[in-house]
C-alpha cells in the first residue's frame, strides 16, 4: 500500500540538522512543564555532517569540541556546557561522529582531512566556519581561508569537494595520527599505522585506533598534483610511505598523507575515500561499490553523484511518514527527529574486524539504555527488515564475544555499559519474536538470551532475588519476562515456568510501604524517576502502590501538577543547587532517559487523559527549531523517536509487543510499516498550541469497529491499520477499562478483540 498524496511529502525537504547542536534554547517553559527539573545538560548533542540512512560513515567540521567533534561547547555532566571556542570553527573535516550521546569514552574523528593554502605548520590550527549548511547526506562551510568545503557520504565511504581561490600551493593533507577530541584527555591515538602513496593520485593505509584497524583507500582527481607523505607538519619530499609498528601517546607526532598542487579561482578538488575494518583493500572495494550505486545520477562527479544518490536514500527513508500540518515549524521538528532516528545504529555487514567469519554486523549501538524504548521500536516498525539484520549481529556478537551487549562502539575494549542496564537486548529480540517475522533463529537467540541473564548482575540476581544498584533487579525480572516470551515461542514451556517464575522477582526492587523502587544507588537519576517505567506486571504494580488512586497520585506528584515553576541549573552549578534539584523528585521533562515512557503509565491506571496533558505539555515546551531545539541529549535518535512516536498518538511498550494510544499532534498520519501502510486520522482535532490545553481521546475506532481500550497490539500495526480518533477538550472515560495487558494474559495465545481486550 502507498501512503495517501493527500498528506504533506517531502519531509526531507524539510530537516534542519542543526537542530540539538547547541544548547537548549527554547521558549520559556509554561504550564506543567515549568515544574520539572533537568539534571543533565540541556544540549542535543547531535551534529550537522553528513550522514547515510544506517551507515557506517560521517562526516563533519572538526572544532575538537565536545562530544561529537563539532560546535563550540565543553563537556559537562551538570547545568549548562560551557563554552569551548568563541565562534564556531575548523581545524578540517573528520569522519565517524556519535549522534546524540554524552561521553561514549573516546570520540572517533579518524583521519581528519584539512585544506589548506601554505605551509603544512598550519596543521591543527582553527580557521572560522561561515556559510555554513546542511541537509541529509550533505553538510558545506567557507573557512576563513576563503576554502569552500562540502561533504557528502555513502554507506561505506566519503567524498570531500574544495573549491580554492587562484593559488600555486593549494593542499589536501590528511592527517593519519588524529582522532577524539581536542578537550581535556579526549585524544586518541593509533597504536599502530601505515600509509602509501600509490600515484599522484592514489594512497591507501590502515590506522589501528582503539584496537580497531581502520583501512581506508583515497582517491583525490587533480590534474598537475602530486602526492606525497608528511611528518610532523613537514613533507618529506620522494617519500612515499610511513610505517609505525607501535606508537606512545606521550611522543607521537602528527603524520598522513598529501595532495598538493596549483589552482586557478573557482578550482574545484574532490577527495573519495573507502572505509574498511578489514583493511585498505577491501577498502577499495567499498569506494568501488559505492561509486557503483551512485553511477547512475552523474557519471561525470563523484560528488555530485554521490551526494544525489544520498539524497534520493534519504528522501526514501524519510518519506515513509506523512503528516497534515499547516505548521512549517512543527513538521520540521518531526522531520528532524525521524532524520536523527535514522542515523544510528551504523550497519556494516561483512566488516566486524574482530572475527573473520561474514555476515551481520552493527556498531554504535549506543547504548540500549537509550533507544530499547523508543529508536529500537520505530527501526523494528519502519524497517523490519534492518530489525532482523541487528537481532542476528547481536547473536553473533554474544557468540563471539561472551554477552548480549548494553551498548557497543567501533572499538575494542570491555566497556559495554554494564552500570547502565541489563539484559535490554531481550526487550528488542522479544519484540521481534512476537512479530513472527523470518530471518532469525530463535532457538539460538533463546539459548544466548537464557544464559545472558546470568551473567554479572545476574548472578547476584539468582541467588538473592535482589541486586543493587535496584534497577537492575528490574531489567532482569524484565528480561526473564521477554525471553519467556521467546521459550514460549519454541515451544519449551517448561523453560517458560521457570523464567516466569524469575520475572515475579521485580516486587523485590520496591518498597510496599512507599510503593517506590527501594533506596539504592541510581545510574543518573533517582528512586522517583525510576519508579514509574512500564513493568509486564502493571497490575501488580499498581496493586503495591495501593490502588489506582493511590498511583495516579504519585504519579500527579511526580509530573508536577500543582507545583510551582522550578529553576534549572545554570553554568558550573554548585552540589547544593544539584542536591535541591534532585530532591524536587520531578520528572526530567525528557532530559534524560530513565523516565522516558513514565507519562504512558496512567494508561495502566484508567487515567490516559492524563498522559494527554503530559505529552502535551512536552510536545509544545521541549522541541523546537535552532540549534537548541532539543532539551537533552538525542543519545543515538532515542529522545527523536520519542518525539516521532509520541506525535502520531502512539507509544510502544518495549519487550510486549503492545502500542499506547494517545491524542496525536497531528490531525492526519502515515507511516509505512513494512510494506504497509498505518493511518491514523482524526475528527475534532485541533492545532496544538503551547499554551492551549491538551486534547483527549473521546472515542475510537480500529478498521471502522470501536476501540474500547488505550492500545493496539504489533501485530495490529504491522497489519496496516487504519485507526480513527475523536478528539475534545474535555476529559473522557475513553480506555478507563480496556487497560493494557498485564502479565497474567501474556503468554497466551490471544486474538484481539476490536471492541476491548484479548479473547481466547
Amino acid at each position: 500500500m502507498e501512503l495517501s498524496a493527500k498528506l504533506v511529502n517531502g519531509l526531507g525537504q524539510e530537516v534542519d540538522p542543526f537542530i540539538g547542536t547547541a544548547p537548549a534554547d527554547l521558549p520559556e517553559q509554561s504550564g506543567l512543564a515549568a515544574s520539572w527539573w533537568w539534571p543533565k545538560p540541556p544540549v542535543g548533542n547531535t551534529h550537522p555532517g553528513a550522514t547515510y540512512p544506517f551507515g557506517m560513515v560521517s562526516a563533519c567540521a572538526y572544532s575538537g569540541a565536545y562530544p561529537t567533534g563539532y560546535g563550540r561547547y565543553d563537556r559537562s555532566t551538570e547545568g549548562i556546557p560551557p563554552v569551548y571556542a568563541d565562534t564556531t570553527r575548523a581545524s578540517g573535516f573528520s569522519h565517524f561522529q556519535q549522534s546524540g550521546t554524552g561521553a561514549i569514552r573516546k570520540y572517533y574523528n579518524y583521519l581528519r582531512v584539512t585544506p589548506l593554502i601554505g605551509d603544512l605548520d598550519q596543521l591543527g590550527n582553527s580557521w572560522p566556519l561561515t556559510d555554513e549548511v546542511a541537509r541529509p547526506g550533505y553538510y558545506a562551510a567557507t573557512l576563513g581561508s576563503g576554502i569552500r568545503c562540502e561533504l557528502t557520504v555513502g554507506p561505506k565511504s566519503v567524498v570531500h569537494r574544495y573549491t580554492f581561490p587562484e593559488t600555486s600551493d593549494a593542499k589536501v593533507a590528511i592527517d593519519c595520527s588524529h582522532g577524539g577530541l581536542d578537550i581535556d584527555h579526549g585524544a586518541t591515538v593509533p597504536l599502530r599505522a601505515s600509509a602509501q602513496a600509490m600515484s599522484a593520485q592514489q594512497a591507501f593505509g590502515e590506522v589501528v585506533m582503539e584496537g580497531v584497524p581502520l583501512g581506508f583507500s583515497a582517491t583525490c582527481r587533480s590534474p598537475e598534483w602530486r602526492q606525497m607523505v608528511w611528518y610532523n607538519r613537514a613533507a618529506i619530499h620522494g617519500g612515499s610511505q610511513l610505517h609505525f609498528d607501535s606508537i606512545r601517546a606521550s611522543t607521537v607526532k602528527p603524520f598522513g598523507l598529501l595532495f598538493a598542487g596549483p589552482t586557478t579561482a573557482g578550482q574545484v578538488v574532490e577527495l573519495e575515500i573507502g572505509f574498511s575494518l578489514r583493511g585498505w583493500d577491501q577498502a577499495e572495494k567499498n569506494l568501488e561499490s559505492d561509486r557503483e550505486e551512485a553511477r547512475p545520477f552523474d557519471r561525470a562527479s563523484g560528488f555530485d553523484a554521490r551526494c544525489q544518490a544520498t539524497e534520493r536514500t534519504w528522501n526514501e527513508h524519510l518519506d515513509r511518514v506523512r503528516v497534515s500540518s499547516p505548521s512549517l515549524e512543527r513538521r520540521s521538528i518531526l522531520a528532524t527527529a525521524l532524520y536523527h532516528a535514522m542515523i544510528k545504529p551504523c550497519f556494516a555487514p561483512n566488516e566486524s574486524p574482530y572475527w573473520a567469519a561474514d555476515g551481520p554486523w552493527a556498531f554504535d549501538i549506543c547504548t540500549m539504555w537509550d533507544i530499547y524504548r523508543t529508536q529500537l521500536p520505530l527501526l523494528t516498525a519502519m524497517f523490519p527488515s534492518r530489525a532482523v539484520d541487528l537481532a542476528n549481529a547481536l547473536l553473533t556478537i554474544c557468540e563471539e564475544e561472551g554477552n548480549l551487549p548494553i551498548g557497543y562502539r567501533m572499538a575494542r575494549g570491555a566497556d559495554r555499559f554494564f552500570r547502565q542496564g541489563s539484559a535490554l537486548a531481550h526487550t528488542f529480540l522479544a519484540d521481534l519474536c512476537g512479530l513472527g517475522l523470518g530471518g532469525v533463529d530463535w532457538e539460538r537467540a533463546l539459548s544466548h538470551m537464557d544464559a545472558d541473564l546470568r551473567r554479572q548482575y545476574g548472578e547476584e540476581f539468582l541467588e538473592n532475588g535482589v541486586v543493587h544498584p535496584v534497577t537492575h533487579t528490574l531489567d532482569l525480572a524484565y528480561g526473564y519476562h521477554c525471553t519467556a516470551a521467546v521459550a514460549d515461542h519454541v515451544g519449551d514451556r517448561a523453560l517458560v515456568t521457570q523464567l516466569e517464575a524469575l520475572a515475579t522477582r521485580w516486587q523485590n526492587a520496591f518498597d510496599p510501604v512507599t510503593g517506590l523502587v527501594v533506596d539504592s544507588s541510581f545510574y543518573e537519576g533517582g528512586k522517583w524517576n525510576y519508579s514509574f517505567r512500564l513493568l509486564h506486571d502493571m497490575a501488580g504494580r499498581i496493586a503495591l502502590a495501593g490502588g489506582d488512586d493511590a498511583f495516579v497520585d504519585m504519579l500527579d506528584r511526580f509530573f508536577g501538577f500543582d507545583a510551582s515553576p522550578v529553576k534549572q541549573l545554570g553554568l558550573n552549578p554548585d552540589r547544593q543547587d544539584v542536591a535541591a534539584g534532585y530532591a524536587l523528585n520531578r520528572f526530567q521533562g525528557l532530559n534524560n532517559e530513565p523516565d522516558m515512557d513514565a507519562p504512558w503509565a496512567y494508561h495502566y491506571a484508567g487515567r490516559p487523559d492524563r498522559t494527554a496533558d503530559v505529552v502535551h505539555a512536552v510536545l509544545m515546551n521541549q522541541f523546537g527549531l535552532g540549534r537548541g531545539g532539543l532539551p537533552g541529549n538525542d543519545d543515538s535518535g532515542a529522545l527523536s523517536s520519542w518525539y516521532v512516536w509520541a506525535s502520531m498518538g502512539l507509544f510502544p511498550v518495549a519487550g510486549q509487543q503492545i502500542f499506547l494510544v494517545n491524542a496525536p499532534a497531528f490531525g492526519a498520519a502515515e507511516m509505512m510499516v513494512g510494506d504497509v501502510c498505518a493511518v491514523i486520522s482524526t475528527e475534532g482535532f485541533v492545532e496544538p498550541d503551547k499554551d492551549g490545553a491538551a486534547q483527549y481521546v473521546q472515542r475510537a475506532y480500529l478498521n471502522g469497529q470501536p476501540l474500547e481500550r488505550s492500545w493496539i497490539t504489533a501485530q495490529e500495526l504491522h497489519a496496516g491499520p487504519k485507526l480513527h480518533l475523536e478528539l475534545g477538550p474535555d476529559r473522557s472515560t475513553w480506555g478507563a477499562q480496556g487497560r493494557p495487558p498485564s502479565i497474567e494474559t501474556q503468554f497466551h495465545k490471544t486474538t484481539p478483540n476490536p471492541a476491548g481486550g484479548p479473547t481466547q
